[in-house]
Parts: structure tokens; C-alpha cells; sequence
């Protein structure tokens, strides 16, 4: 009984000399496994931080951390580059993105962090009348989409008044509503608002209205003729004067882009009623008053240069020196004279013409000279210029 404590004791002692011996052989080869590490300054998705690996590759200290790399991922250095002591390395995970530009759809990856990055990465430059949609300061998310128009040159004409612009609209209806630009209920557009806008094409706008107008328009009157057997015939004489009336007309008008293009008649009132005039038109035949038995009369005879016109010759009114109205008496027998050799008012017998009265002058009827009234240009072309015998009767 005496030995056995002290050997328990030194058991014991040894006991917990190996054990301690076993925890400085464990510390040290932590403290050297620890030691041995190399530090590296990791930046993922822009998060930095410091790390100690016994990694050889980039790759396995990126599947240390759980990081999985696609092709399109941004990593610096590379994958199979070897890790070093305070090594820096770089991983950004790619994004994919949707970009439809004027509807036509593309898929890219990429690992900017904001649209206009993306921009610059794809090498799509924009102008400032050029559309995007969500803005270029958006961040990039994955799957996203982004909407691109180009914009164009457009003819846009408003109520007749033309100018260039500029348009990223696809439809008509979407270049007015980004133009600010209203429509009134009877307005026009061409092409039609559902359709598509070619580049350089043009929009006419027309501006339609519908407008009333009230207008007052004169009534002629009518000119009625009466036979009167006391004037002589070829001559006239108002009784009663014509007075014109007055109406007030209501129409529709129908304007686009200001010009009148249709007028229709709703309503008429009249305003003042229109007065007839009435002309005593004289029938009292003078050469019936000259009978065919004059020529055997007495009278003087001389012989007289005699040459042809008409009612409607150059600067003729149809009125002769003396008030008959050729135009209505085509068939009188009228001759011109002059009044020193043939006092005017005369029944005179001619010729190859017969009985007929002396009822006008002319400018070039002097002396011996005769003018016959002819019904036609071509009767008188007929008579022409001759020499012919003449007797006045009275």
C-alpha cells in the first residue's frame, strides 16, 4: 500500500506531460498551417475584402468561396493564374441584358454597372433626339430590357404650314402625342393615325371646319317689252324702271386649313322684293310709208358711192344717228348719209337696195358717199364698193 500512490502520481504526471506535449505539437502546426497561408485581396460584384488561402489557382480560391465563373464574367488575373502573396484579384459577375433597338431584339452579357456603361461597351452611341429607355444613369439588372429608338427626319405639316423635325415615333398617333400636337373633332390626318412612319416621310395634318355664312345677294330684275304701234319701229321707251332686289342666303361652308372647299345652301329670305322693268318697243314700220309707186314720183336723182355695214361692226352700238335700234330690226332699210347732201329722216330709193329711210351718219360718209345697212357681215362682204343711182323722195 505504501508504493501505490506515488506510482499513480507519476502516471499521472506523464499523463499530462503528453497531453500537454500533444497540444504544443497541435498549436504549432495550426500556427505554422496559419502561417503559411497567403493573403489576397478579393474584390466580387465590387464587395472587397482580404482573404488567406493555401489556394494554388485563382480558380480554386474562387471555389473556396463558392464563386462560380461564366465565360462572360469579368475575372483578373485569370483563372489559371497561380496565387501569390498579397495577390490582387478582381471577379465581376456578367449580366445578361435585352436591348431592342427600332424592334429588333438582341442579347448580350455584360458587366457594366449602368446602362450608359453598357452604351459605351457596346459602342452604340446615341443623339440627343434619339430615345432610351430606362434612362442611361439606370443600374443593370439581370434579364432587363432596354429600349432603344433612333430617331429620323419627318416632314410634319400643320394647316398648310410645313417643317422638319425630328421623330422616334413608330405609329402616327405616337408622333402627335410626342409632338404635343392636338386634334380637333373634324380634323384630318393623313396617313391614318394607326399608321406606320417611314423615315423621311411626311404628316399632313388638316385642319377641317365647318362654319355658317350669311350673305346678301342682289335680284335682277327682268327688262318686259311691250309693242307700242305710235313709236317708230327700232325705237324704245321706258315706262317703268327696273329695281333690283335683295335676298339673304344662309349657307354651310365647310374650310380645311382655312380655304373654302365646299358650300351648301340651307336657307333664303327675301329682304326686298325685285321690280320689272317695262319698255315700250316701237313697231310703226316707216318705209311702209314709203309706197312702191315713189320711185315714179318726183325726186331728186344723183348718182352716189355706195358701200355696206352691219349692227355689229368695230365700234357700231346698234343705235343710228337718229335712235333706231338695228340689233332688234335686222331688216330695216336704213342707209347712212351725209345730212348736207341728204337731210337726215329722208325716204330715199337706191338701187339694187330699194326703198329706204336716211337714219345715220358715219365718220367717213362725206360728200357723195352712202353707207347701206346690211342684216349680215356677209351681205354686205357681198355688196362690197359700187357706184349706184339714188332718189330722194322728200
Amino acid at each position: 500500500m505504501k508504493n501505490l500512490f506515488p506510482k499513480s502520481l507519476s502516471r499521472k504526471t506523464l499523463t499530462i506531460a503528453f497531453a500537454s506535449f500533444v497540444v504544443l505539437l497541435t498549436s504549432l502546426g495550426i500556427l505554422f498551417y496559419e502561417g503559411s497561408k497567403k493573403t489576397v485581396a478579393i474584390t466580387l460584384n465590387n464587395q472587397q475584402k482580404v482573404v488567406k488561402t493555401h489556394a494554388d489557382t485563382v480558380n480554386e480560391l474562387l471555389d473556396e468561396m463558392d464563386v462560380s465563373i461564366r465565360s462572360q464574367d469579368y475575372l483578373q488575373p485569370k483563372a489559371n493564374s497561380k496565387v501569390k502573396d498579397h495577390l490582387m484579384v478582381v471577379w465581376k459577375q456578367a449580366k445578361q441584358v435585352h436591348i431592342v433597338k427600332d424592334n429588333e431584339k438582341k442579347t448580350i452579357w455584360t458587366t457594366a454597372d449602368t446602362l450608359a456603361g453598357l452604351l459605351k461597351e457596346q459602342k452604340i452611341v446615341l443623339s440627343k433626339h434619339d430615345e432610351i429607355s430606362p434612362s442611361p444613369q439606370t443600374a443593370i439588372k439581370d434579364k432587363m430590357e432596354v429600349g432603344i429608338k433612333k430617331a429620323f427626319h419627318l416632314t410634319y405639316v400643320d394647316g398648310g404650314k410645313k417643317q422638319q423635325v425630328w421623330a422616334t415615333s413608330a405609329t402616327v398617333a405616337d408622333f402627335l402625342s410626342q409632338q404635343g400636337i392636338k386634334l380637333n373633332k373634324l380634323d384630318r390626318v393623313e396617313p391614318s393615325l394607326t399608321e406606320t412612319i417611314a423615315k423621311n416621310g411626311v404628316v399632313n395634318v388638316i385642319r377641317v371646319e365647318k362654319v355658317t355664312d350669311v350673305v346678301e345677294e342682289p335680284v335682277q330684275f327682268a327688262v318686259v317689252t311691250k309693242k307700242d304701234e305710235s313709236l317708230e319701229k327700232g325705237k324704245e321707251k321706258t315706262i317703268t324702271k327696273g329695281k333690283k332686289g335683295r335676298i339673304s342666303k344662309q349657307y354651310e361652308v365647310w374650310l380645311e386649313n382655312g380655304k373654302e372647299v365646299s358650300r351648301k345652301l340651307l336657307s333664303e329670305q327675301k329682304i326686298a322684293e325685285k321690280q320689272d322693268q317695262v319698255v315700250a318697243v316701237g313697231t310703226k314700220d316707216l318705209s311702209l310709208q314709203v309706197s312702191r309707186g315713189a320711185a315714179n314720183e318726183s325726186g331728186k336723182e344723183f348718182y352716189v358711192t355706195a358701200t355696206a355695214y352691219t349692227a355689229y361692226c368695230n365700234g357700231c352700238s346698234g343705235r343710228t344717228a337718229t335712235g333706231l335700234n338695228l340689233r332688234a330690226n335686222p331688216n330695216m332699210k336704213v342707209i347712212a348719209v351725209d345730212p348736207r347732201i341728204i337731210p337726215l329722216g329722208s325716204k330715199v330709193y337706191v338701187d339694187g337696195y330699194g326703198y329706204a329711210v336716211a337714219g345715220d351718219t358715219g365718220g367717213a360718209i362725206k360728200g357723195y358717199i352712202i353707207d347701206l345697212f346690211m342684216p349680215s357681215k356677209s351681205d354686205a362682204y357681198r355688196w362690197g364698193r359700187k357706184k349706184v343711182k339714188i332718189k330722194v323722195l322728200d
